[in-house]
């Protein structure tokens, strides 16, 4: 590491031991890879105007340490550095988010007298902007346009806290719904979670009317237990029908004598030739 000309230059080494590192530096060396990512831990932080940029809205780092430096090949910005925290951890930066290494500015929007800029204008600069929520946001939060931020914030909290309540009471509703479809058959268990994210999002009485339109399910083996009479689709079993007395099995002659003595008499002429002689009982 080395400082010209005001930067900072560095020059990697590659482990010559390692073999993936020995490939790095070959395509390093071929210019394959040419840009390299470094994580900065702040060490000092400054709100000196003279150091804010357009759009800036967190002080300006001033001094930091040079965490760690990756060959890289292709990098998302070539100016960006990933600032690390004390603790080792990337810092997020972004709206909402808790980064006491980096405060963020101090903004008022009060007249700049060096610019002479009016008060209100936009502008980069930390005395010119503003944290309030502008006046169509507080409507929509049912404020009037001169609520403090801790009216806004109360205002988003209550939203928030409805929002989680509707949440729970949907997920509720949705769970019953889907138990009840198990208990039903017209699901298994194992599909439980899946029907329960579908209502999340399509909702509980969707998916109530869902459920109304499904069949039941029925096991393979409860249909092979049917009897003959209570499968689907089966009706009364049709008689049986004989052309002649010896098809007649012999279990059913006595009674077919009995209960049916014409169709007796018939099979009979038909098996012999002859009337059948009176049938006594």
């Amino acid at each position: 590491m080395r400082v010209e000309d005001g930067k900072l230059i560095g020059t990697p080494v590659f482990d010559q031991n390692d073999d993936f590192a020995r490939q790095i530096e070959s395509k390093w060396e071929s210019g394959f890879l040419r840009m390299a990512s470094a994580a900065l831990e702040p060490i000092e932080t400054s709100a000196d105007d003279a150091l804010v940029l357009p759009g800036q809205t967190r002080e300006t780092v001033t001094r930091s340490k040079l965490v760690e430096v990756s060959i890289v090949d292709i990098g998302g910005n070539d100016e960006a550095l990933q600032l690390c925290g004390a603790d080792g951890k990337l810092m997020k930066l972004a709206a909402g988010e808790d980064a006491p290494d980096l405060p963020l500015l101090q903004l008022t929007k009060e007249d700049n007298p060096e610019t002479g800029e009016e008060a209100g204008e936009e502008n980069n600069k930390p005395q010119n902007q503003t944290t309030a929520m502008n006046k169509e946001q507080l409507t929509l939060l049912g404020l009037p346009e001169d609520a403090s931020d801790e009216q806004a914030t109360a205002a988003l909290q209550l939203m928030k806290t409805k929002a989680d309540s509707a949440d729970a009471l949907t997920l509720a509703a949705v769970t019953q719904c889907v138990d009840q479809a198990i208990a039903d058959r017209k699901i298994v268990a194992e599909q439980r979670d899946h029907f329960i994210k579908l209502g999340k999002s399509a909702g509980a009485e969707m998916l109530a009317d869902t459920f109304k339109a499904m069949p039941v399910q029925t096991k393979p083996t409860d249909t092979l237990n049917l009897s003959h009479q209570s499968a689907p689709g089966a009706g009364s079993p049709a008689a049986k029908s004989y052309t002649k007395l010896s098809e007649v099995p012999q279990s059913e002659l006595l009674t077919l004598r009995k209960d049916k003595p014409a169709e007796y008499m018939r099979l009979y002429k038909a098996e012999y030739g002859v009337d059948c002689p009176a049938l006594s009982e």
